[in-house]
């Protein structure tokens, strides 16, 4: 058996981020208008609509590399 201590303690911190992550979308989705950004494909003809966040998820996938690079720097 490994150390369940480090997998508890991933656990917490991958839940705290969640957590913050959570409500800033929440509380800040009418600021920053996540999902609306220049560069997000949406294409709308009669009854099929096509919405796809390429800006929105490069944004946040750069936010996530720099949080966890911060949390996990040997």
């Amino acid at each position: 058996m490994g150390d369940w201590s480090q997998l508890g303690r991933m656990l917490v911190i991958f839940g705290v981020v969640a957590l913050i992550l959570g409500g800033i979308l929440l509380g800040g989705a009418k600021v920053f208008q996540i999902g609306r950004l220049p560069g997000d494909i949406y294409y709308q003809k009669g009854n099929f609509t096509f919405f796809f966040p390429l800006a929105t998820s490069l944004i946040l996938s750069l936010i996530l590399t720099i949080v966890l690079n911060l949390f996990f720097r040997r």
